[in-house]
């Protein structure tokens, strides 16, 4: 599968900064002075071991220094294919002036002074930029203080550079500061907010080639996943998945079969107070081939819970139903402005639905845990990408403090939002409590389908009101789907302009920099989705649904008034009002994805003559919400075979402004995987719910983007050095529209529906030319 090329950050939209800000607190950002946690054991997870020559110097609990001038930077964020330990470790060393050959990296296990422990929604350098380049900034200051008085001068008489103190032809390594003197320099919270930092001009690691610090592990067999984890006297478990997500609930086991089974041990129903696995059943075995021989033995009679029923149908048909009610959902603060009056006066007016499909996450690495209880203390050894989120979960599942409960950190095979709900995690904790002894729980393919939490399928209506000359004078748009964040995260719910709570991550998007005068989002909880199961994040969340149907209804109104679909854009892209754009996340607004749209219609000959029933057409966004936008724009160019509804992607055109790109080869990864996520969903990856469970259950007949499917990519980034944001999503959200849009351009049939299966096409043509 492509997308296994071009790991990311994860699938979880961001939500408002201040919320961040104040779940993880100052104290816990710059946290002066703390302990760190022992070196890192060799023999646990991936990452780069801790230097063995003793640490010495540690003025921020993000890193420590010893005598040889060795830097450990502490990484929160979970490692899944995309070296978030490079990106993020560069940033401190840069401040701190050390060189590269002398950075290490730590994956932490979970500790509550760690403060927010989430890798998703592109948040990871965005979040962490500010806090590691003081940390850093603090850490050459101490530095430079104590070497000046090592070498009799004035700290205004020194510079650091490469891993010393130099003043005049006389200087001393940092490994011999940390040797010699008594680093004793502390900063206050207050302090550490108020440290300069480099001016761009200065980097010599941001921005620039340097070899990723976890390849080597990876490549020669060291490095640690999840699935690797295993202690002595460990059991092994597979369950049997309920006929329901919710409510299903045990009649009775019948494991005499699975009793011929070498190495089968029993199976247990899961008691779960958490309400997490209802209905789970654990085949417990003395190997794991054991576990899944024995499992296809063991008969489980349910009850099933009441969605046993549910259809895709019934699910899209809810959320119809539910959008014809205006005072369903929660309503955005999008600035205001009359809606209503402006579509009873409007000259024209353009109303459309589009929809999605249910889409799987298939990571390769299938969920899996190892739980066990030790020195009073309960150990879970897993990949995650939400820690912070699970440990009150399986502390309520466990009936014990969270205190009392450790997350062991593992390198991840495929997150894309996945482990951001690590509800994996209980089953086996709940199994290795009754059977006082550790389970380690590994999900087989189908098990892991059954079990994931999808993304939701979608049901949007936009309508568009003009006057004038074709001036755009209102726009609704209103979005149904599950709500992940309402069933998983209800505290990450900030509130609408009505007062009602919404799920940022279900809507992101859809409150885009366009300026179309009065404008109102209303954002739809889809309540069967949520009870049929449980709505995930997937690589690109709302924006993967929301600016599918946004940016096919933009190019559809550009027809509507007869402009170019570039130059009607650009239009609307004009910067004004609350689309000017605020430091210190969004300067430029909307006249910076005005200038990527520019680039990218420019770049893919837009305009320019093609051949018969090739196409040429462009999206644009701001990558997740508009709090740290991140501006793209596609221009994808295809070819449509009218006989057999295939559609070819002959090439993607893709522009983007990120602020400052901290890891160029991982920008340019990220932007790449990301495109190619968006192409296999626009035109390959989709299921269905039948009979209250997903129809695709492995890739037999789930087919994601294959190799040979892969078109020509060029990726090119606005050279900035405004605030980094993300990169792991923001390419995902353009992909699919601009197929789209390509294709009406080609042969004149809009599709509104992902994904576009040749049959769909078909259709379209059809009515089209009949």
């Amino acid at each position: 599968m492509v997308r296994l090329m071009r790991p990311n950050d994860g699938g979880l939209a961001p939500t408002r900064r201040g919320l961040l800000v104040a779940m993880a607190g100052a104290s816990l950002a710059f946290g002066f002075p703390r302990e760190l946690e022992a070196a890192m054991d060799p023999a646990m997870p991936g990452g780069v071991p801790r230097s063995d020559t003793g640490l010495a110097f540690e003025p921020t609990l993000w890193f420590a220094m010893d005598g040889n001038g060795i830097v450990t930077i502490n990484i929160i964020r979970a490692e899944m294919g995309q070296h978030v330990g490079t990106a993020l470790a560069r940033i401190l060393a840069d401040e701190l002036e050390v060189g590269w050959d002398k950075v290490r990296i730590s994956h932490v296990d979970t500790d509550l002074k760690w403060g927010l422990m989430v890798t998703g929604g592109s948040w990871s350098v965005w979040q962490t930029f500010p806090v590691f380049s003081r940390a850093g900034a603090a850490g050459r200051i101490a530095l430079i203080e104590q070497g000046a008085r090592l070498l009799g001068v004035e700290p205004s008489d020194c510079v650091a550079r490469d891993g010393s103190v130099a003043a005049g032809q006389r200087s001393i390594s940092y490994g011999d500061i940390v040797r010699q003197g008594t680093l004793d320099r502390r900063f206050t919270a207050e302090e550490l907010g108020a440290l300069p930092v480099k001016p761009a001009s200065e980097r010599r690691l941001v921005g620039r080639a340097v070899q990723a610090l976890d390849i080597p592990p990876k490549t020669n067999g060291t490095a640690r996943y999840g699935i690797d984890a295993r202690v002595p006297g460990m059991v092994y478990a597979r369950p049997r998945i309920p006929p329901t997500r919710n409510g299903a609930k045990v009649n009775s086991i019948d494991d005499s079969a699975a009793k011929a089974v070498k190495g089968y041990v029993t199976s247990i129903a899961l008691d779960d107070p958490s309400g997490t696995v209802p209905g789970w059943v654990m085949v417990i075995a003395e190997s794991y081939p054991a576990a899944i021989r024995a499992a296809e033995l063991v008969k489980v009679d349910w009850t099933a819970g009441p969605t046993a029923g549910v259809s895709e149908n019934d699910i899209q048909e809810r959320a119809r139903q539910l959008i014809t009610q205006p005072d369903v959902g929660t309503v955005l603060d999008t600035g205001g402005g009359d809606t209503a009056a402006a579509f009873k006066v409007a000259r024209t007016t353009l109303e459309q639905s589009y929809t999605t499909a249910t889409v799987l996450h298939f990571q390769l690495e299938p969920v899996n845990a190892l739980a066990f209880e030790k020195d009073g203390l309960f150990e879970i050894h897993t990949g995650n990408q939400w820690q912070s989120l699970i440990l009150p979960t399986l502390a309520k599942a466990l009936g014990r403090p969270e205190r009392g409960i450790v997350m062991r950190t593992y390198l991840i095979g495929g997150g894309f939002g996945r482990r951001l709900n690590g509800d994996y995690a209980v089953p086996a904790a709940l199994a290795a409590k009754a059977l006082g002894k550790p389970v380690k729980m590994v999900l087989t393919r189908a098990d892991d389908t059954l079990f994931d939490s999808v993304r939701s399928p979608s049901v949007q209506r936009l309508r568009m009101a003009f006057g004038e000359s074709g001036n755009v004078t209102a726009m609704e748009h209103d979005a149904a789907a599950g709500w992940p964040t309402q069933v998983m995260a209800d505290f990450f719910m900030p509130k609408g302009q009505d007062g009602k709570p919404f799920d940022p991550f279900a809507i992101a998007g859809a409150d885009h920099w366009y300026n179309v005068g009065a404008q109102k989002v209303r954002a739809i909880s889809n309540d069967l989705a949520n009870t049929a199961f449980r709505p995930g994040w997937l690589r690109s969340v709302g924006p993967g649904w929301t600016n599918w149907a946004l940016e096919s209804f933009i190019d559809e109104a550009a027809h509507h008034v007869g402009l170019d679909p570039v130059a009607f854009r650009l239009r609307l892209l004009d910067g004004s009002g609350r689309n000017a754009g605020s430091a210190p996340n969004a300067i430029g607004g909307a006249s910076r994805q005005a200038e990527v749209v520019r680039r990218a219609a420019a770049r893919a000959g837009w305009g320019a003559p093609l051949p018969a029933d090739t196409g040429l057409g462009l999206a644009t966004s701001f990558g997740q919400e508009r709090d740290m936008p991140t501006w793209v724009a596609c221009a994808a160019r295809v070819h449509v075979s009218r006989t057999s509804g295939i559609v070819t992607v002959e090439k993607l055109t893709i522009v983007t402004d990120a602020g400052t790109v901290v890891d160029p080869d991982g920008a340019r990864a990220q932007t790449e995987g990301g495109a190619l996520w968006g192409l296999s969903m626009a035109l390959h990856e989709g299921t269905a719910f039948e009979r209250g469970q997903v129809r695709d259950i492995n890739l037999d007949s789930y087919t994601p983007l294959r190799i040979s499917d892969v078109p020509e990519l060029d990726i090119s980034f606005v050279d900035s050095v405004e605030v980094p944001v993300g990169l792991g999503e923001p390419a995902t959200t353009v992909v699919a529209p601009a197929i789209g849009n390509a294709i009406f351009a080609a042969v004149g049939a809009r599709l509104r529906h992902i994904p576009i299966t040749p049959e769909t096409v078909l259709a379209a043509l059809n009515r089209t030319e009949g």
